[in-house]
This record gives C-alpha cells, sequence and structure tokens, in this order.
C-alpha cells in the first residue's frame, strides 16, 4: 500500500471519532461506529499492528481527535548529542515522550529527561516543532506533532529509567541505531546545525 491508505485510514478515524463525540442520533452513532471500525482493519492491514491494539487506541479516544504531542529533549557535550536506549526496541533516541496533561512542553522535557537518563537539566531555547507527517517515520497510528527543546545540564548523573537501557553521547558522524519512530538521522544532522549555529532560528513544519 502507499502512505495514502494510512492518511485516509487517519482521517476516517478522525472524523468517526468527532461524529460520535457530537451525535445525538443512534442512526448517525451507528454508521460513525462503523467507520470507526473501518479505519481500524485499514490500519490492521497497513501498519501490522493487531487489531487489539489498535482497537484499543481508538476506542480510548474521545472528543473532537487532534494532533498528539511528543517532546524531546536536545542536550549537548563537548559536541556529542545525548541520547538513551530504548528497551522495547533496542535502538537510540533524544531523551522525551508524550506530553502529560497539566505540564508545559519545558517542564515536560525537564521530567522526561530526569527520568530517562538522570540528568537535571534547564530548558534554554525551542529548535522545531515538526509534523511527523512531512518526515521519514514510519507508518503510524496516530497524527503526532514533534517539539525539540535545547537544554543545559545543571546536575544529575547517567542513570537509566524504567524504559531505557543505555545512556550515551554520540557525534554527528557516529550515531547509533535510531529509534526512527521517534526521531530520524535528518532530525538529528538538524539538530547539529543548532550547535554549529547558535543564532539559527527555529525549524517548524
Amino acid at each position: 500500500m502507499s502512505d495514502k491508505w494510512l492518511e485516509w485510514a487517519k482521517r476516517i478515524q478522525a472524523l468517526s471519532q468527532s461524529g460520535l463525540a457530537f451525535s445525538k442520533d443512534v442512526y448517525d452513532i451507528e454508521r460513525y461506529e462503523e467507520l470507526r471500525s473501518i479505519s481500524t482493519e485499514i490500519m490492521q492491514e497497513y501498519t501490522g499492528l493487531n487489531m487489539k491494539t489498535i482497537k484499543d487506541l481508538f476506542t480510548n479516544e474521545k472528543g473532537y481527535q487532534t494532533p498528539k504531542v511528543d517532546v524531546r529533549g536536545v542536550v549537548f557535550k563537548d559536541d556529542n548529542i545525548l541520547m538513551v536506549k530504548e528497551k522495547v526496541d533496542d535502538k537510540w533516541s533524544l531523551p522525551g515522550g508524550f506530553c502529560d496533561i497539566g505540564l508545559s512542553p519545558s517542564e515536560n522535557i525537564v521530567k522526561e529527561i530526569k527520568e530517562e537518563s538522570g540528568y537535571d537539566v534547564t530548558p534554554v531555547k525551542l529548535l522545531a516543532l515538526l509534523d511527523l507527517n512531512k518526515h521519514p517515520h514510519p507508518p503510524q497510528p496516530y497524527h503526532y506533532y514533534k517539539i525539540f527543546i535545547q537544554c543545559k545540564v545543571t546536575g544529575g548523573e547517567a542513570k537509566s529509567g524504567v524504559e531505557t537501557k543505555g545512556i550515551g553521547f554520540f557525534k554527528e558522524d557516529h550515531l547509533p541505531e535510531l529509534s526512527v519512530g521517534r526521531n530520524t538521522e535528518s532530525q538529528i544532522r538538524m539538530l547539529f546545525e543548532f550547535l554549529r549555529d547558535s543564532q539559527k532560528e527555529t525549524v517548524f513544519d
């Protein structure tokens, strides 16, 4: 299948979820539930996820659907970038994750970096706000925005967390195997541009 099928499935899911959130008519609700079921079948065919996983993802969503927000911390040390090894796929990513309700993006990244790497940090600059769909990530069931925030280490020490099994600093030309669902090589190389040019403007889209 082409990527268009995945985009159509996500649009059908978003429309069905919005319909279920606002519709009062029992027949319309049945139609929206059928549309959601169709979207899960397409997702299963395209992404390889099992049907139960996809249904759980979709049925837990309530209200008008909007993109999810993923925040990633960018920490440089001696021309190297901080990365953590993910337990889920044994590959490397910038520390971070979904933004939690009640926390700002900067508060989220301070928490995520501490939990995943052991370091205390202070956010210093918003480097990029990217749409996952415009970058070479593997197919995902949701539409994501990814926020990259540069931080400086203020304390702590390297320590793996519940979701991580390794911590390291890597040079641009010696990157480890990346967890590309979380960050791509082109994104990491873009972040190194900020290391070389402190006046570089925030990147978006």
